[in-house]
């Protein structure tokens, strides 16, 4: 019985050492609607090289380039789905890693959908919206197993087993032109990944923007 215990032991030891959480691999979340999808058309300049320190968790299967959802990648564009193009996601990655020291890499999660409005990824609401989006923005959305949101806190939850989230990027809004509500659905999202990923405001920030401003930091109280 001693016997069993140790191997059972050493097993538990083993798995828990091959995936250890890295305090200097950096994850930022990403998600929004078409301008964080990244237009579809990627230049040669912008596929790189990307350095190796960039990485991208899929967020669903490609078949070109061939990734698996759940795992991590060299964030060589498109980050979102196949057929996306360059968003902000990817050189705010590359600037990051140029000005970081060498020993930190960095870690993205892009779960966007073109066309949709916050509500898209209000949790407690987001079905009644789906229900009366497009066939083409539902194909996304069923990419995402029917629930966009729910599927960048699983991929986040995974994430937190390598590294550490660091913040959360949004850009989107253009569906929300005139919503004067827009910011305050904003923060409904961002409280609801900071209690359903055990984060801290004040670790893991909000940087934010819509189509007529640039991502900026958004406080927890906005």
């Amino acid at each position: 019985m001693k016997i069993v215990f140790l191997v059972l032991a050493v097993m538990l030891f083993l798995n828990g050492s091959a995936r250890a959480q890295d305090k200097n691999f950096y994850i930022f979340l990403s998600f929004g609607q078409s301008n964080m999808e990244g237009y579809p058309g990627i230049e040669e300049q912008d596929k790189g090289p990307v350095d190796g320190r960039f990485q991208v968790m899929a967020a669903v299967d490609f078949a070109n380039p061939p990734r698996e959802k759940g795992h991590w990648y060299t964030a060589v564009p498109p980050l979102a789905r196949p057929g996306n193009g360059i968003g902000p996601t990817d050189y705010f990655g590359r600037t990051l890693i140029a000005h970081l020291p060498a020993n930190i890499k960095v870690g993205v999660i892009n779960v966007s959908v073109a066309g949709c409005k916050i509500e898209m990824f209000d949790k407690d609401h987001y079905t009644s919206y789906a229900e009366t989006a497009p066939s083409w923005m539902k194909g996304i959305i069923a990419s995402y197993g029917g629930n966009p949101y729910q599927r960048l806190v699983e991929m986040a939850k995974l994430a937190q087993k390598d590294g550490v989230i660091k913040g959360i990027l949004l850009h989107q809004g253009e569906s929300n032109t005139n919503d004067k509500e827009w910011p305050n659905k904003v923060k409904g999202v961002y409280d609801n990944l900071i209690k359903d990923l055990n984060l801290k405001s004040e670790e893991a920030p909000l940087l934010a923007g819509n189509s007529s401003m640039p991502i900026k930091r958004a406080h927890a109280r906005a």
